[in-house]
């Protein structure tokens, strides 16, 4: 059997790591950080368990990588769904709705994301992190930023803090209000996006995530 060549085992490798990200996505939604071990996702994965230190040097930043994956796919899908528009009001209203989305329908998920972040470690710069800040830091310019290095930070730090708000055990804030507000800072009509009232994706959690996952490659934004 010829050897396989280098192309063919990048496409495996990358793959594989594919499968580890979303299977780190589903068993932490579905039982939490602390439940889950490194062993569970590299079996739901259907990957050799030695195989993930090999792309992650532990579980905090493989559930990181795994979650910024997720949101900044979420994000993309949101920003080029149809009817598509350049226009810097609908493409931030609609950036809002998606973060704000996975807050509502992805609760555990998301404040295992919040509470790694206060970790020591903090961001882990990797691939996904680094396209969920290009997505944002373009939506902040189609907005009309004059600085979008002192814009885009200040739209992250508000879309964390209005995620925290909504999941805080015991005393949540509930989206709606989250998002008037943001929505007012932005001077953005509340019909923009996806608002509440019109129940598209409201309630309607995904259980299939594998096109957030999908292995072929896709193009950067311009």
């Amino acid at each position: 059997m010829s050897p396989r060549s280098a192309s063919v085992n990048e496409e495996l490798r990358r793959r594989s790591r594919e499968r580890l990200l979303q299977a780190a996505v589903e068993l932490v939604d579905e039982r939490g950080f602390e439940a889950t071990t490194l062993g569970d996702i590299a079996d739901r994965a259907g990957s050799a368990r030695g195989l993930v230190s090999y792309y992650f040097p532990g579980k905090r930043q493989l559930v990181q990588s795994a979650v910024h994956r997720l949101m900044h796919r979420t994000l993309e899908e949101a920003l080029e769904s149809e009817p598509r528009t350049e226009d810097g009001r609908e493409r931030l209203a609609r950036a809002i709705d998606a973060i704000l989305g996975l807050a509502r329908d992805r609760p555990v998920l998301m404040r295992q994301h919040m509470a790694g972040l206060l970790q020591a470690e903090g961001f882990v710069q990797c691939p996904e992190q680094r396209r969920l800040s290009e997505l944002l830091g373009d939506t902040v310019a189609r907005h009309g930023s004059h600085d979008v290095s002192a814009d885009y930070p200040m739209l992250r730090a508000l879309l964390m803090g209005a995620v925290y708000s909504a999941l805080v055990p015991g005393v949540p804030m509930p989206v709606p209000a989250l998002r008037a507000e943001l929505f007012q800072r932005y001077g953005l009509d509340w019909e923009l996006g996806v608002p509440p009232e019109s129940g598209t994706g409201a309630g309607a959690r995904e259980q299939d995530l594998s096109r957030f996952f999908a292995t072929e490659e896709r193009p950067s934004s311009p």
